[in-house]
């Protein structure tokens, strides 16, 4: 027998490498069972690294790398990372139960054509854990030879078995819910497909029965194509016989004695990060041709060793070398080699370190699964991109020769381990350095899809404006950062949304360039209106309009407040007021009120006073700031409180300071004060209104800063962020000034999303970082200083770091999902020919696509 196992040995064929495939016999969630064993597969979470702080990072290496030493010791693991062609096709299905207003279908199918462009793929980070080994595994190895493809077992599986494996895999699966990895039992719909994926199987996927198997011939139809190994890949073949793929399995051969995490220590994370230049094709030009990501897959079988066994196998090394030291002082040099003593040292060391922490070691095998559906020599490139990507890093990569059948089977969910000989053994932390769930994740789980990360992982990032108030959390969203930057065109994307999910959108333009936003809105079905200053849309801001249903008992007092300051001061200091007061009073009376009919009836009075305080009201009623809260309608649309959006442009405002006295405000100023009075009483009495409070609605200020100068317009952004959640309001607001917006406690303290886009001054940086959750420092500074330009310091639009309501930061890039859209949104001014303002500014195709470049 021992002569046969040498000659095995010698001929590569010994051990593990001769073992037929698996044979599967049934899949159910979060288990893969085979005819020999049982497997638990978790679906691992991935955390937000890029922009995590160095303590953060610590910490949650610490907790992985005891998650591996305590809750995985003794188990065989493999752990595989795959990538997920985004399916653009589920946006259109998800759209409608996203969206219920407008043409919301074709609002989806631009989005989705957007994405069928991008072709994010998603990272999947799946855990299989070998939990138990079956009853009939020797028999069942001994009837069974040599097989060329995955094969079906005959072999059933009891209930009585599936509820003690079922209760097994749920055991550990509480364990590793609470590690850094939040790891979820995976479904039996994506183990079939993790399975079926391997031979390019074009079928549908079969679903489970009424119990949440799939066994017999569902099960085959997972592993029915034909996979040929060629020496240096392996062929995937369809129903025809045709080639439809070609894979290479690489392994890691070396790795350096130290690497430093975060850095090249990260070669687990990093995958996401290797690109290749594809060959050119015979009919395209070189200008086209761009770095494409490879995405490699690793498959990494690994095995936690007990401390115990740990220890010895220390000891065992640091004894051999204090033998070869020894041996090697007794001779005529008397010397010894460095290595020698240094692994003498390192050994005794890690065993005092091992004793003390919750340290130990592991062995892992971990492969590179390259592959290419273009053509071999394709595959061959991307195969020299992740050769030459870690040999950068120092860490030996090469393809596995002659071995790329025993590797491609040893990478399938159910197998084992089969090439032994390329073992790596180290500790726990040094496994956990390689970060395998780091990269970039930011945004809501569901939500309409804004754009996509721009960080270490690719993947669509998804907000919704309106989404606080189900998840019964505050609702305020900031857009920071310097003008140009793309932060107004980002909001309005937001806000198209927010209307395509029938909320009723309020936006208060003060600098007047949101006019495609109506644009917008009209283009794909919304009911969306621009209302602007000026004589032709007068008494489209009256109060008396504005404060309807349950509100209008507001309009008793505030009417009079609001003409109170608009009044000169000296009418205001003979007590103007009162007959202003009684006036209101008497038009309430009447019936169908109206801030005109107010300003009539004191012009029409026998009072002096009162005929006076009238012609000064009527003269400012004339004025582009005075007629919209002030004067007599002449049919322009009035705002509803019904679901569309509403932009109210009011450019050219002047409001005082807080600390500028009364006395000393100039007509413009009052003028601009009332005006925006009227907006903030519209604005909360629509958020608390009972009988609108089923209603979604969305209120979005613009260069915020206009607000926050005055006493009054900080009190109604901080009312508005504070009671957002209960009445079911969400705030937008946009600043080029964070250090002010800081400032406002109660607005601050209610921000679930903040979007900072690029800012240049030390202190405004400061403040930003403070609002993103970032540490504050050199590196943060350079970070934001950096988030708004390329790599040839040209302006990079719509690109800032995006802080979600779980507090993760991450880089991301708005996108405009077409041309035609980003002419639209466009903020620019164009002359026109009379010298006025005109419509947005064409551009380019290159100038498109160099905004979401």
């Amino acid at each position: 027998m021992k002569i046969m196992k040498g000659i095995a040995r010698f001929l590569g064929v010994d051990g593990d490498r001769s073992a037929p495939p698996p044979r599967y016999v049934g899949l159910a969630d979060g288990l893969v069972i085979t005819e020999t064993h049982a497997e638990a597969w978790y679906l691992l979470g991935s955390s937000n690294t890029d922009l995590m702080s160095e303590a953060a990072r610590d910490a949650e290496q610490d907790q992985a790398s005891s998650a591996l030493a305590r809750t995985l010791a003794g188990y065989d693991c493999h752990l595989k990372i795959l990538w997920s062609p985004l399916n653009a096709e589920d946006y259109r299905t998800e759209a409608e139960t996203l969206f219920s207003a407008g043409d919301y279908a074709a609002w989806a199918d631009l989005r989705v054509g957007r994405l069928e462009e991008l072709e994010l793929p998603t990272r999947m980070l799946l855990l299989g854990v070998r939990i138990s080994e079956r009853a009939n595994q020797a028999k069942a190895r001994g009837s069974r030879g040599v097989q060329d493809a995955l094969g079906i077992g005959s072999t059933s599986v009891s209930q009585k078995e599936i509820a003690r494996l079922d209760a097994l895999a749920r055991r550990l699966g509480r364990q590793l819910e609470t590690t850094p990895w939040k790891a979820q039992p995976a479904t039996v719909e994506l183990l079939a497909w993790m399975i079926a994926r391997e031979q390019r199987r074009s079928t549908p996927l079969p679903s489970p029965d009424d119990k949440g198997m799939i066994t017999g011939a569902k099960l085959a139809q997972l592993t029915r194509g034909r996979v040929l190994p060629y020496p240096d890949h392996v062929r995937v073949l369809d129903q025809r016989g045709e080639t439809v793929g070609w894979s290479a399995i690489l392994t890691m051969d070396g790795f350096p004695e130290e690497m430093e995490s975060p850095g090249p220590g990260e070669w687990l994370r990093s995958v996401a990060e290797i690109t290749y230049v594809p060959e050119l094709m015979d009919d395209e030009d070189a200008g086209d041709i761009t770095a494409l990501p490879v995405n490699p897959e690793p498959s990494v079988r690994f095995k936690v060793l007990h401390k115990r066994d740990a220890l010895k196998q220390i000891d065992e090394v640091r004894r051999l070398a204090k033998e070869q030291r020894q041996s090697a002082a007794k001779h005529s040099a008397g010397e010894t080699a460095q290595e020698i003593e240094e692994t003498e040292e390192t050994m005794t060391s890690l065993s005092r370190d091992m004793k003390r922490e919750d340290v130990t070691l592991l062995e892992d095998h971990p492969r590179l699964i390259v592959s290419s559906d273009v053509s071999l020599e394709d595959l061959r490139s991307r195969c020299d991109a992740v050769i030459g990507f870690y040999g950068g890093v120092g860490i030996e990569v090469s393809v596995a020769a002659e071995e790329q059948r025993e590797l491609w089977l040893e990478a399938q969910p159910g197998d084992m381990l089969r090439v032994p000989d390329l073992v790596h053994t180290r500790t726990v932390g040094a496994f956990a350095g390689s970060w395998f769930w780091g990269g970039a994740s930011v945004g809501d789980d569901t939500g309409p899809v804004i754009g996509y990360l721009t960080g270490s992982t690719p993947g669509v990032v998804r907000n919704d404006l309106t989404g606080g108030s189900e998840r019964g959390d505050a609702t305020t969203t900031a857009f920071i950062g310097r003008s140009g930057r793309g932060k107004t065109t980002a909001m309005m994307l937001s806000l198209l949304d927010s209307g395509f999910r029938g909320s009723f959108v309020l936006a208060l333009d003060f600098k007047g360039d949101m006019g495609g936003l109506v644009s917008a809105g009209q283009r794909y079905g919304l009911n969306a209106h621009l209302i602007e200053t000026g004589s032709q849309f007068a008494g489209v801001a009256d109060l008396f309009f504005l404060l309807s249903g349950e509100s209008a008992e507001r309009a008793q007092t505030e009417v009079p407040a609001q003409l109170g300051i608009s009044l000169p001061q000296h009418l205001r200091m003979r007590g103007a007021e009162t007959p202003i007061q009684s006036a209101v009073n008497e038009i309430i009376a009447e019936g169908d009120p109206a801030t005109w009919k107010v300003i009539e009836r004191l012009r029409q009075s026998s009072d002096e006073l009162s005929r006076e305080t009238g012609d000064a009201l009527y003269e400012l009623s004339l004025t582009g700031l005075g007629a919209p809260f002030m004067g007599k309608p002449s049919g322009s649309s009035l705002i509803t409180p019904t679901p569309g959006i509403w932009v109210i442009q009011v450019p050219g405002i002047t409001l005082p300071s807080p600390d500028d006295s009364r006395d000393d405000w100039s007509v413009h100023q009052r003028l601009s004060v009332a005006l925006v009075h009227s907006l903030l009483a519209y604005g909360i009495s629509m958020a608390g209104r009972k009988d609108l409070r089923g209603l979604r609605k969305v209120v979005a200020v613009p260069e915020v800063h206009v607000l926050t100068a005055t006493r009054e317009g900080s009190s109604f952004l901080q009312y508005i962020a504070r009671v957002g959640r209960a009445l079911h309001t969400a705030l937008v607001v946009d600043t080029q000034d964070p250090e002010s917006l800081a400032s406002l406690t109660g607005l601050v303290e209610q921000m679930t999303t903040v979007f900072g886009f690029q800012l240049t001054t030390p202190e405004q940086q400061d403040a930003m970082a403070a609002l993103l959750d970032l540490p504050k420092g050199a590196h943060t500074r350079q970070l934001i200083q950096a988030i708004g330009v390329d790599v040839t310091q040209e302006i990079r639009h719509g690109h800032c770091i995006m802080r979600d309501r779980r507090f993760s930061s991450a880089t991301v890039q708005f996108d405009v999902p077409s041309l035609e859209m980003l002419q639209l949104l466009n903020t620019t001014p164009k002359a026109d020919s009379s010298g006025g303002a005109g419509g947005p500014v064409p551009l380019a195709k290159s100038e498109y696509e160099e905004v979401n470049a």
